[in-house]
């Protein structure tokens, strides 16, 4: 009876059913204290995350995106081409971002972040409309990995789909 109860649960598991029970991604309250690091190349690895987020993402100031980016900056997305000048050109002309002033402290909400080596991890909370679930939409987590290499990321990752833009900004 066991066996078969155990089986009937590992069928039902496996068998598609959406999970409607799931909790919510959470942000943390402090995002800016993620971003440090006692370990001073973690640390600096970090902040340059930290400045990606800030000053390209959230500001739009992609005037500055050779302090933070190599020139030959390798891009995973299949929405924008590799090298600075493809990736400021993504978010300056296709994205028709605007330059707004650099806020003090994040206004994006994150989940977490971790360094390791080269490689930063930022993850965050992301709402998803979905009229199929229950309430209209569900949580989840979006994520951008940066390499990092002497000051400047040369290499950045997410999961993106072509023509997908998610914005991660809070409220939305």
């Amino acid at each position: 009876m066991k066996r078969v109860l155990f089986a009937v649960l590992i069928a039902a598991a496996c068998s598609g059913f959406p999970a409607f029970a799931q909790e919510p991604v959470i942000a943390a309250s402090n995002a800016e204290e993620l971003f440090t690091s006692p370990d001073p190349k973690l640390h600096a690895n970090k902040q340059v995350a930290y400045h990606i987020i800030r000053d390209l993402l959230e500001a739009g100031h992609w005037d500055m995106a050779d302090q933070f980016l190599s020139e030959e900056y390798v891009q995973h997305n299949p929405n924008a081409a590799s090298g600075r000048e493809a990736v400021v050109k993504y978010f300056t002309e296709v994205l028709k971002v605007e330059p707004k002033p650099i806020p003090e402290k994040l206004g994006m909400p994150i989940t977490s972040v971790t360094a390791e080596g080269d490689l930063v991890v930022v993850t965050y909370p992301r709402e998803v409309k979905d009229q199929k679930h229950p309430n209209g939409g569900y949580s989840t987590t979006w994520f951008d990995m940066w390499r990092i290499v002497d000051g400047k990321a040369v290499e950045h990752w997410d999961p993106a789909l072509v023509g997908e833009s998610p914005d991660l900004q809070p409220g939305e």
